[in-house]
Formats: C-alpha cells, sequence, structure tokens
C-alpha cells in the first residue's frame, strides 16, 4: 500500500467507476425519453391525429437521435469492461479514454433531444386544443429541427474536433432555444385565453334562442389549460429554460472531475454540461465559467487550463502512429479487434521526430530492414507470444504486450482514432 503501482490502480479503478456512474446516469436519461416519446405518436389527439398526422416525423427524429446514442453508450460500456480485463493500468485508463468521446456526445446529445421533447410537448398540448395553426406550428417545428440538425449531426459523427466545437456552442444554441420556446409558449398561451373568451361567448350565445344556429359555427372544445413542459427543463423567470438539476449533487462533480483529470471527457463538453444544466447559457470567453471551475476544483492546474482548438494553442496536426500495425489489420481482425475495439482506434499522435525515430528514420522501407523498427518488433513479439501459448492470444493478452512495448518506446498511451 502507497507505492506507485497501487496508487496507479486505484487511480485507474476510481476512474473506471466513475465512467460507468456517468454511462448510468446518462442512460437513465435516454430510456426515459425513448418511453415518453412513443406515448405521443400512440396518443389519439395531438400530435398523432393533427395534420393527418405530419407532426409524428418530429417524434421519428428524437427516437432515431436517441437510437445512436444508445449504441455510444453501449460501446462505452463494452469498453469500459475490456478496461477492467487489463492489467496494466495505464492501458486501463487508455481505454476508458477511448470510451470518452462516445460518452461525451451520448451527454451532450441526451441534453438536445431532452429540450427537442419540451417542444414535442408543447406543440402536443397545443394541438390537443387547438390552441395554435397547425400549419404555423408545422413550420417552427421544421425551423427547430433545423437548427438542431447540425449538433446532433456533429456529435454522432464522433470527431473529435466537430464534437468540441458542437460543445462550445451548445450554450448559445440552447440559450436560443429557451428564448424561441418562451415565445411559442407565449404564443401558445394567448391562444388559451382567446379559446376561453370564445368559449365564454359560445354560452352566451346558447342561452338566446334568436341566435341559437352559433352553436354550430363555434368549436365544441374543452376548456383550456395551462400548457404543460416537458420532462427535461422547466421555464423560469425571463423566460430561462432551467435544467431540473439545477444544483448539481456532490457526487456528479466528484464524477466530473475524476473524468476530466484522467482524461476521460474533454473540457469543452463538461463545460457545456455544467452550463446548460444550471441555466448559465451565456457563452465564455477567455476564463472558464465559474460552474465549471467549481466543478472541477480551484487548483492551479483547472485555473490554467483554456478552451482552445489546435490552432489556438499555435500547433500543427502531429502524425498519428497506429501502435498495431495497419499491414496487419486481418490479424487483428481474427484476433477480436473489430467495432470499438478496430485497430483505427488505437493510434497515438507523436511528434514527427520521434516517429520516424520509432520507424527506423524517415525513409520507411529502409526503416523496416531494422529489426527494432516498430512494426517487425511489435509483430514479432505477438507471434513469439502466440507460438509459445499455443493458441490465437486474446485482445488482453496482445493489449499487455502493447503497453509494454510501449512504455519501453517512450510512446504516452493516450489513444485518439485514427484513419484507414
Amino acid at each position: 500500500p502507497g507505492d506507485a503501482d497501487t496508487q496507479a490502480r486505484g487511480s485507474a479503478l476510481a476512474s473506471h467507476l466513475a465512467l460507468l456512474g456517468a454511462v448510468d446516469e446518462v442512460s437513465a436519461s435516454t430510456r426515459r425519453l425513448s418511453r415518453e416519446l412513443p406515448r405521443l405518436r400512440a396518443s389519439h389527439q395531438g400530435i398523432a391525429r393533427a395534420g393527418n398526422g405530419i407532426f409524428v416525423r418530429y417524434v421519428d427524429h428524437g427516437e432515431r437521435q436517441l437510437r445512436w446514442m444508445d449504441a455510444e453508450l453501449a460501446a462505452a460500456t463494452r469498453l469500459a469492461t475490456a478496461a477492467s480485463q487489463v492489467e496494466d493500468p495505464d492501458m486501463q485508463l487508455a481505454l476508458l479514454r477511448l470510451a470518452g468521446p462516445r460518452l461525451e456526445a451520448a451527454m451532450l446529445g441526451a441534453l438536445l433531444v431532452a429540450v427537442w421533447f419540451d417542444f414535442l410537448l408543447l406543440t402536443d398540448d397545443a394541438l390537443s386544443r387547438r390552441l395554435y395553426s397547425v400549419e404555423w406550428l408545422y413550420v417552427d417545428m421544421d425551423r427547430f429541427q433545423t437548427l438542431l440538425e447540425p449538433a446532433l449531426t456533429a456529435l454522432s459523427s464522433l470527431e473529435p474536433a466537430r464534437v468540441e466545437a458542437t460543445a462550445e456552442d451548445m450554450p448559445a444554441l440552447v440559450g436560443h432555444l429557451t428564448r424561441e420556446f418562451e415565445a411559442l409558449r407565449e404564443t401558445v398561451r394567448k391562444g388559451a385565453e382567446t379559446l376561453q373568451k370564445i368559449l365564454v361567448l359560445k354560452e352566451a350565445a346558447e342561452a338566446l334562442t334568436l341566435v341559437s344556429a352559433l352553436k354550430f359555427t363555434l368549436p365544441a372544445l374543452r376548456a383550456a389549460a395551462p400548457a404543460t413542459l416537458g420532462m427535461g427543463f422547466v421555464v423560469g423567470s425571463h423566460g430561462v429554460m432551467m435544467g431540473t438539476r439545477l444544483v448539481v449533487s456532490a457526487e456528479w462533480v466528484e464524477m466530473m472531475q475524476r473524468l476530466v483529470r484522467a482524461g476521460v471527457l474533454s473540457l469543452p463538453a463538461v463545460s457545456a454540461a455544467v452550463r446548460i444544466q444550471a441555466g448559465q447559457v451565456m457563452m465564455a470567453h477567455g476564463e472558464l465559467p465559474r460552474g465549471v471551475r467549481e466543478a472541477l476544483g480551484e487548483g492551479p492546474e483547472v485555473r490554467g487550463m483554456r478552451v482552445t482548438d489546435r490552432a489556438g494553442a499555435g500547433m500543427a496536426e502531429p502524425p498519428r502512429h497506429h501502435v498495431m500495425p495497419q499491414e496487419f489489420r486481418e490479424w487483428f481482425e481474427k484476433r477480436g479487434f473489430i467495432g470499438e475495439m478496430d485497430i483505427d482506434q488505437f493510434c497515438v499522435k507523436l511528434e514527427q521526430a520521434h516517429h520516424q525515430a520509432i520507424h527506423g528514420g524517415g525513409n520507411w522501407k529502409l526503416g523496416r530492414t531494422w529489426p527494432d523498427e516498430w512494426n517487425q518488433m511489435i509483430m514479432s513479439v505477438l507471434r513469439q507470444a502466440e507460438s509459445k501459448a499455443g493458441r490465437m492470444l486474446t485482445p488482453n493478452a496482445i493489449l499487455k504486450l502493447i503497453a509494454r512495448e510501449m512504455k519501453r518506446y517512450k510512446i504516452p498511451m493516450n489513444f485518439v482514432p485514427g484513419r484507414r
């Protein structure tokens, strides 16, 4: 107890549990939305009935988004399971970092679908009570979907640059949708007041025998009630849409703090989630939002963090090194490296000089003649181990050997997606 190896294993275990907790939390939100959305289609009024069902496509849109989120959460869970089976703590953290982008995309996407669900509930209520023009409501919903579509498409792509850019823009997007929601809600409220006046007029007209025919020209509607809002957000004073969890729990703070410090979640994603869930929809410039600093701790290493891109850091894109050689892709696929464990997921950004050094210099053909060239060396190590075992190596055994050689070659164990 107290040695470096024990501390590394403890840190990896804590990060693993934090990732599983975050996945469970986002999964609970997506499951709740998955239960509620079909009810809008199954009802016999509102969205399911108005305009011959032309609004059902908006329910389908929400369900399509939830499907890719559920798939990414399942992939993140499988990566977490794979991490738990690896002995090396650094490799465990590396696998957890592979799951991080999937969790980020699902977490941010679930927030946007929760906003979309609120619009659907308000639309269903307005259509059920006939408080708003069907044509205008259809145009409004199409416009709202157009606003959300680019962000959801970027998140589903899992491309780090697009996801990070979307995370930075999400508070402003949710702020704009907040104002749109409040404007629509106010219009529906005025419609309810107008309907109430019409109903009073209808009752007075029915009392007059001379104008009793009026009852055939007025809609026979039930009394209007205040428009109900969705499960994801509530509208506060001054039209500010605020998250149902206005004050995050200490457990959530600790979980986010652990995942950011382990490099599993990025700072922009946590920043967006905190600001949106706390109703702080103003964009932050330069210094991180106070809520994020409080969530991550007030240490100097946190205060030194800034949301920036590669250009802002003054760096060019470094080469991405496949730790599992691409020319042996089929060999690795036969041993279980497919799907979220595809060898393209196991790339490392290296300095140009470092990348050339492990491959035997700038001339890769000449470098392949060097027995310690990375591709030649790693395949030799893996084949020798497989020959000694007398069977195909498992993914865990392969990762254990790769982790050992990465440390020997001083290659950072921080994987990023690569390209074929």
